[in-house]
């Protein structure tokens, strides 16, 4: 006997070819504009919110990075969403984050019953741990897009959120039937290694020297010798792959003695034979053919590397609304690593006071150039910056980031928490009462001491160590990538306080606290050559009058 299949009807699914998605794709961002201004004006508007937090970005370079399947858990400051009482969050994810995990974030969120919250958000999952991009996974999956469509309460006002925009995210907009509130996938050049340094030129701004739009090795060579013979004193350069994440594309190259004086034929053959090994990877996976055959596939640039004693890497963060309408949302210093620095690995915020307001007017020339492009959503500008002589600073725009970068997640569960605001006039965030809020926040760290730890295990820590964030003193630690912890001894962490030097402090602590409950079985009781830690001393001041200029991020999102 014949078995009988069953599968979801349209309008959602079925057949459509690109010029067909795209046609659709357009007429749902057309409803964004409208949606934005008129129906989600208000907290009390009923709305639906859909995260797909996938890496829709190319798959070799992100599995070199330990653990990055779990970097979809970053998103879950979303949640922050469920503060408005009518708003529903749908969350999906390639596997199903554990409940400790959700239960960990809903009991953080100030001012509304869990029970409330916990009615209002959906999670589902893909069951599918493959190194492949999530929304690729719900694509391929009928009965989870209809589960996703059906679970929409608010079809009329519901939106898709994402880590990237890319051509899946512009499908999957189109089978929802939901407008997606990021950059127009036709528009991610712009966000590419070459699309930014023709923004940086446009819009005025000072940016490394180099040439970009290359496409292979002899591309690479010419332009290094380029770059040698029209600025003699550069003694390095970086090579980056155009749609690399997280540094993990960059390589170094040493062209301090490149023998000008030979004939070009014989200077380009010089080089060609010694390029292999003078090629330093920031990761420590990649190869010298590796590295070829994904230059040849997705292009690259070639740039001065900046020298400079006493640089630092910061970076400003901004948004642009539907509207087309942009405002920055936060400074930071980036922390980095690797070989030679150029690997993310976390942030301290806000960026130093001698020039984050400047960063601030650096970034909104930048984001004027994108909008005019006509890309909305998130965008992040690193920067490297050399100090003077004379105080000043010379800051090089190096890369802009069309998505949620590093920078994203912790600056959002600063929010999450404090439900407090950004003033552009100081490049400062102030919880409610008028205290000022930093943190020091790290994506990496990971030690194999931790591998075994659970979600359980950590919570338990947290709580004996005292390390959970405290509302009242506006002081303690959030976590994030926990899923991660057992498999790889890797977890985020995102230490907050009233000062710089008291948050960084804090992450030292409950570095010291993890290393030391790591090597010993979990006991409340400190070991016998450890003082019990003191209750905190520090309380928010009374509350200091009006703010000053309370600059929001659009009125849907955050």
């Amino acid at each position: 006997m014949a078995i009988s299949t069953v599968s979801p009807s349209p309008p959602y699914l079925g057949a459509l070819d690109p010029g067909e998605i795209r046609r659709r794709f357009q007429c749902l961002q057309a409803r964004m504009v409208d949606l934005y201004r008129h129906e989600l004006a208000s907290w009390h508007t009923p709305r639906t919110v859909v995260v797909v937090p996938s890496l829709s970005l190319d798959q070799e370079v992100l599995g070199r990075i330990s653990g990055v399947h779990y970097y979809e858990e970053r998103l879950l400051y979303y949640l922050i969403l469920l503060q408005l009482p009518r708003t529903q969050v749908i969350f999906v994810t390639s596997q199903a984050v554990d409940p400790v995990i959700i239960d960990y974030f809903i009991n953080l969120l100030p001012g509304v019953p869990v029970s409330h919250a916990r009615s209002r958000l959906t999670l589902l999952d893909a069951h599918d741990a493959t190194p492949r991009p999530l929304t690729a996974k719900i694509l391929e999956r009928p009965w989870l897009i209809r589960r996703i469509y059906e679970a929409i309460r608010h079809p009329n006002a519901a939106y898709l959120e994402c880590f990237n925009a890319t051509p899946l995210e512009r499908e999957l907009a189109v089978r929802l039937a939901i407008p997606l509130y990021a950059v127009d996938p036709d528009l991610t050049y712009l966000g590419n290694k070459s699309g930014n340094r023709k923004v940086f030129a446009k819009a005025g701004v000072k940016f490394p020297e180099g040439f970009e739009d290359l496409r292979d090795e002899n591309d690479i060579i010419d332009s290094l010798l380029a770059l040698k013979k029209k600025k003699p004193e550069v003694r390095r350069a970086v090579v980056k792959l155009n749609e690399g994440f997280s540094g993990e594309g960059n390589a170094l190259v040493d062209i301090a003695d490149l023998p000008l004086e030979m004939s070009k034929r014989t200077l380009r053959s010089w080089f060609q034979r010694r390029l292999p090994e003078r090629l330093k990877f920031e990761s420590h996976n990649m190869d010298y053919e590796a590295f070829m055959e994904k230059f040849h596939q997705m292009g690259g640039i070639v740039e001065e590397f900046i020298e400079g004693e006493g640089k630092r890497s910061p970076s400003v963060q901004g948004l642009i609304n539907p509207l087309g309408e942009g405002t920055v949302l936060s400074t930071h210093d980036q922390i980095l690593g690797g070989p030679s620095g150029q690997v993310y690995l976390g942030a301290r915020f806000p960026a130093n006071a001698d020039y984050r307001l400047t960063l601030q007017k650096i970034g909104r020339k930048i984001g004027e150039v994108l909008s005019a492009q006509g890309a909305i959503g998130r965008f992040a500008v690193d920067f490297i910056s050399v100090p003077r002589p004379d105080g000043k600073w010379d800051h090089y725009a190096l890369e802009i980031n069309l998505r949620k970068g590093g920078t994203t997640h912790p600056f959002m569960t600063l929010k999450f928490l404090t439900d407090g605001y950004f003033d552009i006039n100081t490049g400062l965030y102030y919880a409610p009462t008028g205290q000022p809020l930093y943190y020091y926040a790290s994506d990496n760290l990971q030690k194999d001491a931790y591998r075994g730890l659970t979600p359980e295990d950590l919570m338990d820590i947290v709580v004996c160590e005292g390390l959970h964030y405290n509302a009242a003193a506006h002081e303690g630690v959030v976590f994030h990538i926990v899923g991660a912890l057992s498999e790889y001894g890797k977890l985020g962490v995102v230490a907050i306080a009233p000062s710089h030097q008291r948050a960084e402090a804090l992450y030292h602590e409950t570095v010291d606290a993890l290393d030391r409950h790591a090597a010993r079985p979990l006991a409340c009781e400190p070991p016998s050559d450890q003082p019990l830690r003191p209750a905190p001393t520090h309380f928010p001041p009374w509350w200091r009058g009006e703010r000053d200029v309370r600059v929001g991020e659009g009125n849907i999102t955050p």
